[in-house]
């Protein structure tokens, strides 16, 4: 079953690189509905996952000054007490049970859903964004409302794995619309580290990651991002991202009727 675990890390992380997104969208129900893992692992596993993945690349975007430290600060000062509460809360749950097994499928189908319809209409998003940017009320309540997100995210990410990526970078070319994209992508990443790096030790500290699972879908995944990475630029963009939505509305709906 190993090499199943590492040829899945592979096609999921070649696919991360080929459209910058669905890391988390992708292998937690892959894990789940494919392969059988209870919800509840397949999300702790999944979040160490993310971080230990997209720490090169915030490495690389920092160094480049493609991080927008005061955006990245705002989200992790909501997130991450969000996320701590909500290990908190899981932690009194039964481990495995049925209650587990719901709350975590129907939330990892919202968050599907909502990732779908993020990707979809990112440029519609940002346009609307673009012609209100100047609007006193917009910016006035910046920094707030970039707090709430954050606290948002937490939430959702750490209960379902997913949401740091595509939903993080919505909401932040909604509210700062006039900040380049590779600034937005990169503050978003930034703070998707220590969001998904605390939510998975949180995880852990209940018992819901597996790391031998974790091993095999990095020994795939890692040279399926390199090679997805290359590949990209031969890929028009307009294929694969309405592609990837459809595919998580599929996945989204699947979970939630579970």
């Amino acid at each position: 079953m190993d090499w199943l675990y590492t040829l899945s890390g592979f096609v999921v992380g070649a696919i991360v690189g080929l459209t910058g997104v669905g890391g988390g969208s992708l292998m937690t129900p892959l894990l789940v509905l494919i392969f059988g893992i209870h919800p509840a692992t397949a999300v702790g596993t999944d979040l160490l996952y993310a971080a230990l993945t997209k720490a090169g690349g915030t490495t690389v975007h920092a160094k480049k000054g493609h991080v927008d430290w005061r955006i990245t600060g705002l989200l992790a000062s909501g997130s991450i007490p969000a996320s701590l509460l909500t290990i908190w809360a899981l932690s009194y749950l039964p481990k495995q049970s049925d209650a587990v097994t719901h709350i975590i499928s129907v939330s990892l189908g919202i968050a599907l859903l909502l990732t779908a319809c993020a990707i979809a209409f990112r440029q519609k998003l940002q346009r609307y964004a673009l012609t209100h940017a100047e609007d006193s009320a917009h910016t006035k309540f910046q920094a707030p409302i970039t707090v709430v997100v954050g606290v948002l995210l937490g939430t959702l990410v750490t209960v379902s794995s997913v949401g740091a990526g595509a939903l993080g970078v919505a909401a932040l070319f909604f509210l700062y619309p006039k900040l380049p994209t590779i600034r937005i992508v990169g503050s978003d990443l930034a703070h998707a580290v220590p969001l998904t790096l605390i939510a998975g030790l949180g995880h852990w500290a209940i018992g819901s990651v597996d790391w031998s699972l974790l091993c095999s879908l990095l020994l795939g995944s890692l040279p399926g991002i390199w090679l997805g990475s290359h590949a990209s630029a031969r890929i028009p963009d307009r294929f694969l991202r309405p592609l990837l939505a459809s595919m998580l509305l599929l996945i989204g709906g699947k979970l939630i009727t579970l």
